[in-house]
């Protein structure tokens, strides 16, 4: 289960970057919104996993 936690989290940073560099491209603010909100939920998942590892050793 963590293993697809610790995936899911590097799947929505990388998701993210991608909408902010495509809306700053465009110069869609929305998107680019988007993309940091995605990192930012990424991030968030990555550092709850890497808590629960923490609390494991």
């Amino acid at each position: 289960m963590a293993a697809d936690e610790k995936a899911q989290a590097k799947t929505d940073q990388v998701k993210g970057k991608v909408k902010e560099t495509i809306g700053r491209a465009t110069g869609n603010e929305r998107m680019e919104a988007e993309g940091r909100a995605d990192q930012s939920k990424g991030d968030l998942r990555q550092a709850k996993e890497n808590t629960k590892d923490a609390f494991r050793r």
